[in-house]
């Protein structure tokens, strides 16, 4: 009953809102990564690389 009288007299459906600004936002999401992947751009720069050292352990002094 409380719902249905809520979006009765006028007020907008707060889930039916964040749902349509969500859509909006994947649909420009989509289209970005459309247009990069068509220009061969990607957020993937490099490989990750070796590590520069082997690392070391060493025993903590004291007890």
């Amino acid at each position: 009953m409380g719902k249905e009288s809520a979006t009765s007299k006028g007020g907008t459906d707060p889930k039916a809102k964040f749902r349509e600004a969500l859509d909006r936002k994947r649909g420009q999401q989509a289209e970005r990564a459309a247009a990069a992947e068509a220009h061969g751009e990607s957020k993937i720069h490099g490989e990750h690389g070796v590590a520069a050292a082997r690392r070391t352990f060493r025993r903590k002094a004291g007890s």
